[in-house]
């Protein structure tokens, strides 16, 4: 640890020294800014020099000065993402069907999870069946449960239902139960 320290310590040394003005190194030829900078460089470049500049990074003194300002971060965020050229961007961006395929399904669980927990959420609902009430979804509604479509679909869940041996075990039972029921009371 000591020699990583010495290895960030040693281009602010050699910065401090050829700006010195001391008597000691007046006789001394000092580097000039394109030595020192290709010194500097090049020690960076080393392994040592880059294990000493992740541990700087990595140490829990520097994330906390290296932390945003969260204001600052979301006032980006907004005046980026509602500027009328990230709108023309996410507008062209989603249009590729293959991107929003994507996004879609990066978000299927995310969706599924939070539509399962406003669900319990009863403002939640209570907008729902507001919205339900309104009269043009009312009929929207009831011309899709009306369409040809649909009565197909359901048409083929219903036989599929009645073809399940769950099913036909249950309904046996519930025959078997109400024959019973009917024979005791005769």
């Amino acid at each position: 640890m000591r020699r990583k320290s010495m290895v960030l310590l040693l281009p602010i040394m050699l910065f401090l020294t050829s700006c010195s003005g001391s008597n000691d190194l007046s006789n001394a030829v000092q580097p000039d800014y394109d030595q020192t900078k290709k010194m500097v460089v090049d020690i960076l470049k080393t392994d040592d020099g880059k294990k000493a500049i992740q541990d700087v990074m990595t140490s829990e003194a520097m994330k906390e000065k290296l932390v945003m300002d969260q204001k600052v971060v979301a006032d980006t965020i907004q005046t980026t993402l509602t500027s009328d050229k990230a709108t023309d961007f996410w507008k062209k961006t989603f249009s590729d069907p293959k991107f929003a395929q994507g996004v879609a399904k990066s978000m299927k669980n995310e969706n599924k999870a939070l539509l399962k927990e406003l669900m319990n959420d009863p403002e939640y609902r209570t907008m729902m069946i507001e919205v339900f009430k309104e009269p043009d979804i009312q009929k929207q509604m009831a011309d899709a449960l009306k369409s040809k479509e649909y009565r197909e679909h359901l048409q083929k869940v219903i036989t599929e239902t009645i073809d399940s041996p769950l099913y036909k075990a249950k309904i046996q039972e519930l025959l078997l139960k109400a024959a019973e029921e009917a024979s005791k009371k005769s």
